[in-house]
């Protein structure tokens, strides 16, 4: 399975959503990085909103294992495990092999010749953003120490949204104060509407997608490179690793498509400090791969689960039988809320990955 990412960085996910442990290595991180446990956790534990308090039933937070003494990386792989408390052998379990609409169960059952872990979908259970978060905190701690921070927020759930990023103004403390909200968005009143939303969906046995917007603050110019080695390139890599996504954007987005080169181009101009900037940031911070000193914008478009608590149509894939599956007791409603903080932790990655050979980083 395709759970290793080469970068500058590297970072392998390990383990299946009812077996024994997950975990995460992370290697080629710089060495006398401070780790400070108490900000890990407390990242970590945004992921547990709502429906998803349930990915981590059973579960603890990390334990590292390698790579870290006194609190500071020593340069050795970075090895974190999340063990599972509820795991249960599957000695003598008939799990049957569904194709439920929406889900991977099909085509992993294809890929892997039948032999994939099908129990709460194995290796492709969103359970593995776990780790996926961990490596990105590790990653955001080390660059917010040079003063480069990335925030989420709810962009928009169903047909709601919420007040977006000021693409040329956001601050350090607009990212930092949504992260310590209990539902990460600007406008309040907006996350309330959201969140009755989301009941409503859920009492209907139904589930909702929206939009994740994120943005990166205090990146340098000249990050990144050309053709296949560009800014929005890696981060797409990487965030498209994440369960239920759909699409990404940056910037303008789609929008471009529809706006005239005058209305598009971000004027250049000097400001008081002999800095460089843009007047607008249509672009979302990068032209040709590189980053242009803007914020980094992007947005991430998150499908409806198809785990929802309704009976839906399915085929057994043993007996090529038509049948009908019970209501899911473990369905979500809504992912995107728990979702931010992984939106986060993979633009950290990639971002770090790009940083770490920065002249005097």
């Amino acid at each position: 399975m395709a759970s290793f990412w080469n970068g500058r960085i590297q970072f392998s996910v390990f383990g299946e959503a009812d077996g024994p442990a997950i975990g995460v290595t992370v290697d080629d991180l710089p060495p006398g990085e401070y780790v400070d446990t108490d900000a890990l956790r407390e990242f970590m534990s945004r992921r547990l909103i709502g429906d998803d308090l349930n990915i981590s039933r059973g579960g603890e937070q990390p334990s590292i294992l390698s790579g870290v003494r006194g609190s500071r990386t020593t340069g050795a792989p970075l090895m974190a495990l999340i063990r599972n408390n509820e795991h249960i052998p599957d000695e003598g379990r008939n799990v049957p092999r569904l194709a439920r609409p929406g889900n991977a169960d099909y085509t992993g059952t294809m890929r892997y010749k039948g032999f994939n872990d099908v129990r709460h979908d194995g290796h492709l259970s969103r359970k593995l953003l776990a780790p996926l978060i961990f490596a990105g905190a590790v990653c955001g701690q080390i660059l917010e120490r040079r003063s480069i921070y990335t925030g989420a927020h709810i962009y928009s759930l169903h047909n709601i949204k919420d007040t977006p990023f000021d693409g040329i103004n956001i601050t350090r403390d607009d990212l930092v104060k949504i992260r310590k909200k209990p539902f990460p968005v600007i406008n309040d009143k907006k996350g309330l509407r959201m969140q009755n939303d989301i009941e409503t969906a859920a009492n209907a046995g139904d589930s909702l997608g929206g939009v994740i917007e994120a943005a990166v603050v205090n990146l340098p110019a000249g990050i990144g490179s050309p053709m296949f080695d560009g800014v929005e390139n890696v981060i797409s890599r990487l965030i498209f690793g994440i369960p239920l996504v759909s699409g990404i954007e940056f910037g303008a987005g789609f929008t471009a498509a529809k706006m005239l080169g005058s209305q598009f181009n971000d004027e250049f101009y000097a400001d008081d400090h002999g800095h460089l900037k843009t007047r607008t940031n249509n672009h979302g911070g990068v032209l040709g791969g590189i980053t242009s000193g803007m914020p980094l914008v992007v947005r991430v478009a998150l499908r409806p689960s198809p785990d929802m608590g309704r009976s839906v149509n399915a085929v057994d894939c043993s007996t090529l039988e038509n049948i009908v599956t019970g209501e899911n007791n473990s369905a979500v409603s809504c992912v995107v809320p728990s979702y931010v903080p992984a939106i986060e932790a993979a633009i950290n990655i990639a971002v770090l990955s790009y940083m770490i050979d920065y002249p005097n980083f």
